[in-house]
């Protein structure tokens, strides 16, 4: 009997873990790139610096109310399953889980699509989502 108690609850613990329960966002909660702007070109190095109006930044682990951090999509979409925490995917999901409010990227030439989306302590987005507009870089050669 305990055998078949700890193979189930073993067997339910992946799911229990992904599936988080989502952190509320404010009404008007809203996440923007300031820059680079929709359209640019950006020349490699270049400094991407994130916005933020109605909430506040706390580095990932930090649960505290209206808060979270910033988490920069690049040549992505935002995940379709918003109840777990946002993956690390090398060059297309980035964490800024110390609560940094911009970065330097350097891209290949070409152009680029960049979003942002700002998760709770535990990386899951907010309900409702808090998500920018995606824009388009070009990187000159």
């Amino acid at each position: 009997m305990r055998t078949a108690l700890a193979a189930a609850l073993l067997l339910a613990a992946p799911a229990f873990l992904l599936a988080q329960e989502r952190t509320p966002a404010p009404h008007g909660a809203k996440v923007f790139i300031i820059s680079p702007k929709n359209g640019a070109t950006v020349h490699n190095p270049f400094l991407v610096k994130f916005g933020l109006k109605g909430m506040a930044i706390a580095p990932a682990g930090t649960k505290a109310e209206n808060s979270g951090h910033h988490h920069l999509l690049i040549d992505t979409d935002p995940p379709t399953d918003m109840s777990v925490p946002l993956p690390a995917i090398a060059d297309k999901v980035v964490h800024f889980g110390k609560g940094q409010t911009e970065t330097t990227l350097t891209l290949p030439p070409g152009k680029h699509t960049l979003q942002l989306e700002f998760a709770d302590a535990l990386h899951v987005p907010h309900n409702p989502p808090v998500i920018s507009k995606k824009i388009t870089v070009t990187v000159a050669p």
